[in-house]
């Protein structure tokens, strides 16, 4: 199979699809690779890099897109991309179309195959290719949240550990998933005071018995968040409906209960966000206010460490990339059963009742 890794266009988006070990990969297993030049600087990897592990360069995204059976990428197609899709053609990358009907409208227009990367799903209903950058995003979410309580960023001017004899930050986590462990790991680490919130027990349970004695589990309904809210000094929405819109647990009304400076960080903004205030943002211009509120809204959070990023994301998606590459996506989908729930889109149809 041919597969072509274009460069990413979204603003500051510097991760890439492939590695040059996973190019490596793919050309041993009988495969072409075409790279755009340059996909791979943000990255840290050289075009020198890919064509020493048997890629080929091409100087645009256009020629990339008319080699190539199979385009693997990182983020969404955007609008500047849509004529270049071919019918038929394999476009395997993080769609995220529940947040966006346009998208979706241009994908079916395209007659392509989509396969998502966050609708990847196992038997115990874990998301393989999504948990490497959910991982990532928990993490930040902590670091930029931090950085944003800050008084010259506009935030309240507290340290999240605090010092002797002064109160720790309070971070509320809604969502006990990947990204709110994640999340909870690390403004634990920090000192901060933490409560996490979800509506799966045992996984309350769980969390209460691996994460330190600082972070306080919640069964999550909305008296039991609007409770913490005048209280709260950083709020990470974390929340994840698989495929689908994630549901507004802050709505714009709450922010009149929160003290001027509070942060809000929502990881979920690609899959139409938890927090209803809240906007796609980019790490050019990351945050917004809101009623004396600061939201922090970038919708490709993992970006900001591309180098760690596409490590962590081509690991998770080679095996996946290597068994379309070999079988071919039709065949590749009847033998996975997670790969078939990563198909959303193809030739022209809508296979997802959530999108839909």
């Amino acid at each position: 199979m041919v597969i072509g890794v274009p460069k990413e266009i979204k603003s500051q988006e510097f991760r890439v699809g492939l590695t040059p070990a996973g190019v490596q990969s793919l050309q041993a297993a009988g495969h072409v690779v075409y790279i755009q030049q340059g996909a791979g600087l943000g990255s840290g990897f050289l075009d020198s890099d890919y064509e020493k592990a048997g890629a080929s360069l091409l100087p645009d995204p256009k020629a990339v897109y008319e080699k190539a059976d199979m385009i693997i990428k990182v983020k969404e197609p955007l609008p500047a991309e849509y004529a270049l899709i071919k019918p038929n053609q394999i476009l395997f990358t993080y769609f995220h179309f529940a947040a966006s009907q346009a998208l979706t409208n241009a994908m079916v227009a395209s007659q392509a195959i989509c396969i998502a990367y966050e609708t990847v799903e196992l038997a115990d209903r874990s998301l393989p290719l999504l948990t490497p950058m959910s991982e990532v995003a928990g993490r930040l979410a902590i670091q930029f949240g931090a950085y944003y309580l800050g008084k010259p960023q506009g935030g309240k001017g507290k340290l999240m550990g605090g010092v002797p004899g002064v109160k720790p930050a309070k971070v509320l986590i809604l969502g006990g998933g990947v990204v709110g462990t994640q999340a909870a790991k690390m403004a634990s680490g920090l000192g901060a005071q933490v409560i996490i919130f979800d509506t799966n027990l045992a996984r309350l349970r769980y969390l209460t018995d691996v994460l330190p004695a600082n972070v306080q589990t919640e069964f999550s309904t909305q008296h039991a968040i609007e409770a913490h809210l005048s209280t709260a000094d950083l709020i990470v929405g974390a929340v994840l409906l698989h495929g689908a819109k994630a549901p507004h647990l802050i709505k714009k009304e709450h922010l009149k209960q929160m003290e001027t400076g509070t942060v809000l960080v929502d990881v979920a903004v690609d899959q139409g966000g938890c927090i209803e205030t809240c906007q796609p943002t980019t790490h050019d211009h990351p945050v917004f206010e809101v009623d004396g509120i600061l939201h922090y809204c970038v919708a490709n959070m993992p970006g900001a460490v591309p180098q760690t990023s596409t490590m962590a994301l081509t690991q998770a998606t080679l095996p996946y990339a290597l068994q379309i590459a070999n079988l071919g996506w039709e065949k590749a989908c009847q033998q996975n059963d997670a790969l078939q729930k990563g198909l959303s889109i193809s030739q022209g149809k809508i296979l997802k009742t959530e999108i839909a």
